[in-house]
């Protein structure tokens, strides 16, 4: 606390001391009085937390006693309605996480519009996350595309529409707002990865390379990046450079599905030893690995190990068989990386590729 002493008091003689001693009694005794009642609002917040407290216990032991009278009559299953209960609670708080991203992101991208046409790029932004909000995803994403069409030069929608069709596997569309965003965000390594795997499923092999390279280089090694390499090199008959990049991939992500894609690859080299150790690797990691339980039999079976392949696909069981070979050419005679017939890998691809980099600081800057 500081008093201030007028300077014309100094020469009033032993009055100013007086005046003063009573102005700092009066400052402590109101200090004291706010101390008082900033303690007396502690007491009672606490008091009403203790409250809240105990009555959730109560709640929760209520709700206990209901669920075990419950499943001694037959009516419920405990466990199950645990497990339901914690995914209803995991989802929840997902779905708020990303409500708040989309505002954030939803900010970031108004703070970049162009002065000239704001008024209706605003509105369109607006409009978009809230149709979005409310599960209209498809007319939202149609008013944002509107909206990248004002500005397209927007950084940020850009990336976030390259990412929406990126996710549903349409990489021609995903790779329209991509490469804006890279001509935007030429260092950020999220869109290198993400622009690269577009480019490898386009069969731009030069360019996809080129990219993918930078991410990693400048971001650290991830699943994708290294998968879809591995891919590339499948497409140039360059094995010894493909499983190189496979094994990258199962480093960076151990998986049943980085160990199928080895066995895959050994399959088709006739090396059937090492496609048995992976192919029994992914099975172990994942008794339901369908298709990896039908190549294992067929790797089996062209090494004469009969009983060992009709043991496969007992373990199989009838959940199906890939539809054709993992690494079949497409008409044009490239092989699809995104829109490959193995859905669970083009997926697990996806999934990755969004996942890494998540945060990246030319995101945070812009």
């Amino acid at each position: 606390m500081i008093v201030v002493e007028p300077s014309s008091s100094r020469f009033e003689g032993g009055s100013s001391t007086v005046s003063t001693d009573e102005h700092l009694l009066e400052r402590i005794s109101a200090a004291e009085n706010r101390t008082a009642r900033l303690a007396e609002r502690l007491e009672r917040s606490l008091d009403l937390l203790l409250r809240y407290a105990q009555n959730a216990y109560f709640d929760r032991s209520l709700t206990r006693a209901l669920i075990s009278l419950l499943e001694e009559d037959g009516v419920v299953q405990s466990d199950r309605l645990e497990r339901l209960w914690s995914e209803r609670c995991e989802r929840d708080a997902l779905e708020q996480e990303e409500t708040v991203h989309r505002d954030e992101l939803r900010l970031r991208i108004l703070a970049h519009a162009h002065a000239m046409d704001r008024p209706v790029f605003e509105e369109l932004v607006n409009e978009g996350f809230l149709l979005i909000e409310d599960k209209q995803v498809q007319e939202g994403i149609t008013k944002l595309q509107r909206a990248a069409e004002i500005s397209d030069e927007n950084a940020a929608l850009n990336l976030f529409l390259g990412e929406h069709y990126f996710r549903r596997g349409k990489s021609k569309r995903a790779r329209t707002y991509l490469t804006r965003a890279h001509e935007a965000l030429p260092d950020d390594v999220r869109v290198s990865l993400l622009l690269g795997l577009t480019c490898a499923d386009d069969g731009e092999v030069e360019q996809a390379k080129e990219l993918l390279r930078k991410a990693m280089r400048q971001g650290g090694s991830s699943f994708a990046g290294h998968y879809g390499l591995g891919w590339l090199f499948v497409n140039e008959k360059n094995w010894r450079g493909a499983i190189g990049e496979f094994k990258r991939a199962l480093t960076a992500r151990p998986s049943p599905e980085a160990h199928y894609v080895l066995g895959c690859l050994y399959y088709e080299m006739n090396r059937d030893d090492l496609a048995v150790r992976h192919l029994r690797k992914a099975v172990q990691m994942d008794e339901s690995y369908a298709e990896a339980f039908h190549l294992l039999a067929q790797t089996y079976e062209r090494t004469g190990r009969r009983e060992l392949a009709q043991e496969a696909l007992k373990r199989a069981g009838h959940r199906g068989t890939p539809a054709v070979p993992l690494f079949q050419t497409s008409k044009s005679g490239f092989l699809r990386l995104m829109a490959s017939a193995d859905k669970r890998l083009a997926d697990m691809l996806r999934d990755d590729a969004l996942r890494a980099f998540e945060v990246s600081p030319s995101q945070q800057s812009h």
